[in-house]
C-alpha cells in the first residue's frame, strides 16, 4: 500500500495544517516525524530543545491517535528514510530553518524529482519562497493572514504502528539544564494565547522592555510560533477577533497593547523572509564589506565571561543566568546581551549567536541570524545600537530587584569587577565601526540590501493595527 506521506518538522500541531487536511482527502495518511541526528547533533542544538519538541510530538501523537492514526517516527537522513517508505505523495509545510535543513530540503526535492515522487509544500506563514521582489510582500501576508482557518481531519484511517519517541539519552543527547522553561505543546500553546489575550496581555506595549515585568506581560507565545504548535494565522486572527470585542472600557489599554503585539507578528515574517532570500547570513555577514572587521580581535576569556554571566556588568550578567534557567528573556535584554558582546567585547556575531541559539528554547533561525546582525551593525542598513548596560538597569531594574534574585554573589562580595571599561571599548568600537560604514564598497553593498531585504510600507486598510517602526524593531515576543 502506498501512503500519502505527511513530514510534519516546525509545524506540530493539526489544527490550521494544510499538508494533513489534504493529504486526508487523497487516500490513506502517514504522519511522519524524522529525528535528524545532524541537526541535534549541530552546534545550534541544545538538550532544551529536544525536551520541547519532544513534548509537541507526545501530543501530537495522541491527537493523530484519537483520529485513527499513530504517528511513525524514524532516526535517520531524510532520504534514506523517505527512500524506504511507500509514498503515493509527499506533503510538507515549507521551512525556513538553519543551513542544515536548507540543504536537506533541496536533497529531498532532488530526491523527489529523481524517483518521480510528488511532492507538496506549502508556505507555513507569511515567508514567500523564492520572492523576486520584496514590493508587494506586506500585501501578500495580510492575504495570508485572512485565509480561513483549516479544522483537523475527523479521521484517519490505520494504516501503518505508530513508533515510540526516543528520549533524550536514546538520541545520545546530554541533559536538560533548562529547568524552568516552558513546556511545548499544542495545548499549552492554547492556553498560553487565551491567557495572553483575555488577562495577560494588557500591559504588554507598556511592560515589554523590563525584565521585571515582561516575564508575565509578553505573550510568551515564541516557543509554539517557532516550532508550530500555533500557525502564525491562528494567532493574527485570534489578535484581531479580541481588538473587535473590545468594549470601550477596555478599549484604551487593551488596544494599544494588541496593535503592538499585532505589528510585531507581521514583523516576525519580515525578518524570517531575510533568511530565506540569502540562507548564508548565517554565517556571513549581510554586508561582506565587514568581513575582517572583528575576526582579529577574537578574545576566548571575554567569551567566556559573557557565556558564563561573570562580565562584571550585573544587568548582562543576571540575563545570561536568567537564560540558563528559563531559555527565555525578553527583547530588550536580548537585544542588550548581543550588543554587549559585539561592541564592549567586540566579539564577531558568530560563536556569540550559537551560544543563544542553545540557550535560547524559543531558538527560530529566521529570526535569529537576521536580529544578530542588525545588533551587531553587520546588515549596513541600520543604526548601530550600543547599548549601555548601567543605562538600561537604571531604566529597567532601577531597585535592582532582577539583578538581585539571578546574582546573589552581589549582597556577599563576591561579584567579579568589569572586564572592560565602558567609555573606553564604546569609544573604540565606534571608531572601528565607523571607519568601515563610511567606505563607498560599505555604502553600494547597504543599498543592494535595502532592496533586497528593506521593508516596504504595510496596507493601511486596519486602521487598529500599530504603524511599525522602522526595519530594526526587534521581534521577540
Amino acid at each position: 500500500m502506498k501512503y500519502q506521506v505527511v513530514w510534519f518538522k516546525r509545524d506540530l500541531r493539526i489544527e490550521d495544517h494544510r499538508p494533513i487536511v489534504e493529504a486526508a482527502k487523497h487516500g490513506p495518511v502517514l504522519p511522519l516525524y524524522i529525528v535528524e541526528p545532524e541537526l541535534i547533533h549541530a552546534p545550534d542544538f541544545d538538550p532544551s530543545h529536544w525536551t520541547f519538541i519532544r513534548a509537541g510530538l507526545v501530543e501530537l501523537n495522541e491527537q493523530l491517535t484519537r483520529l485513527g492514526q499513530a504517528l511513525v517516527v524514524r532516526v535517520g537522513d531524510p532520504v534514506e528514510v523517505l527512500s524506504q517508505l511507500q509514498i503515493a505523495k509527499l506533503w510538507a509545510h515549507e521551512e525556513t530553518g538553519n543551513w542544515i535543513s536548507y540543504q536537506r530540503d533541496r536533497r529531498v526535492r532532488r530526491w523527489a524529482r529523481d524517483t518521480n515522487t510528488p511532492i507538496t509544500e506549502v508556505p507555513a506563514n507569511g515567508v514567500v519562497r523564492r520572492m523576486a521582489t520584496r514590493d508587494g510582500w506586506a500585501r501578500n501576508w495580510e492575504q495570508r493572514m485572512a485565509e480561513p482557518l483549516l479544522s483537523a481531519p475527523t479521521s484517519l484511517q490505520k494504516s501503518i504502528p505508530g513508533t515510540p519517541i526516543p528520549t533524550h539519552a536514546e538520541l545520545g543527547l546530554g541533559p536538560d539544564l533548562r529547568r524552568l522553561a516552558q513546556r511545548g505543546g499544542e495545548l499549552a500553546a492554547f492556553q498560553t494565547l487565551d491567557s495572553f489575550l483575555s488577562a495577560c496581555g494588557v500591559r504588554y506595549h507598556a511592560e515589554l522592555s523590563s525584565p521585571l515585568s515582561a516575564e508575565e506581560s509578553c505573550s510568551r507565545l515564541s516557543p509554539y510560533l517557532a516550532y508550530g504548535n500555533l500557525s502564525t494565522r491562528q494567532v493574527v486572527q485570534a489578535t484581531r477577533r479580541r481588538i473587535a470585542t473590545l468594549n470601550e472600557a477596555d478599549a484604551s489599554s487593551w488596544r494599544r497593547a494588541l496593535r503592538a503585539f499585532d505589528a510585531r507578528l507581521h514583523w516576525r515574517c519580515h525578518f524570517m523572509q531575510k533568511l530565506e532570500d540569502a540562507p548564508r547570513i548565517e554565517f556571513e555577514n549581510m554586508v561582506r564589506a565587514y568581513d575582517g572587521m572583528r575576526e582579529p580581535h577574537w578574545n576566548q576569556e571575554w567569551f567566556d565571561a559573557w557565556k558564563a554571566g561573570q562580565t562584571g556588568f550585573p544587568l548582562v550578567d543576571a540575563c545570561m543566568r536568567m537564560l540558563h534557567q528559563n531559555g527565555w528573556i525578553n527583547f530588550r535584554m536580548r537585544a542588550m546581551l548581543v550588543s554587549f558582546a559585539s561592541y564592549h567585547l567586540w566579539l564577531h556575531w558568530r560563536e556569540p549567536s550559537l551560544h543563544l541559539a542553545r540557550l535560547f528554547v524559543d531558538y527560530e533561525p529566521g529570526i535569529h541570524y537576521s536580529q544578530f546582525q542588525m545588533q551587531s551593525g553587520t546588515t549596513g542598513i541600520n543604526t548601530v545600537r550600543m547599548y549601555s548596560p548601567l543605562k538600561q538597569q537604571q531604566d529597567q531594574d532601577p531597585e535592582g530587584v532582577f539583578v538581585t534574585r539571578w546574582l546573589p554573589e552581589l549582597q556577599s562580595g563576591k561579584y567579579p569587577q568589569p572586564i572592560v571599561d565602558h567609555k573606553e571599548a564604546i569609544a573604540l568600537a565606534r571608531q572601528r565601526i565607523g571607519a568601515v560604514r563610511k567606505q563607498s564598497a560599505t555604502r553600494l553593498e547597504a543599498s543592494e540590501t535595502v532592496r533586497k531585504h528593506g521593508s516596504r510600507k504595510r496596507p493601511p486598510a486596519r486602521k487598529e493595527r500599530a504603524k511599525p517602526k522602522q526595519d530594526g524593531q526587534q521581534m521577540l515576543f
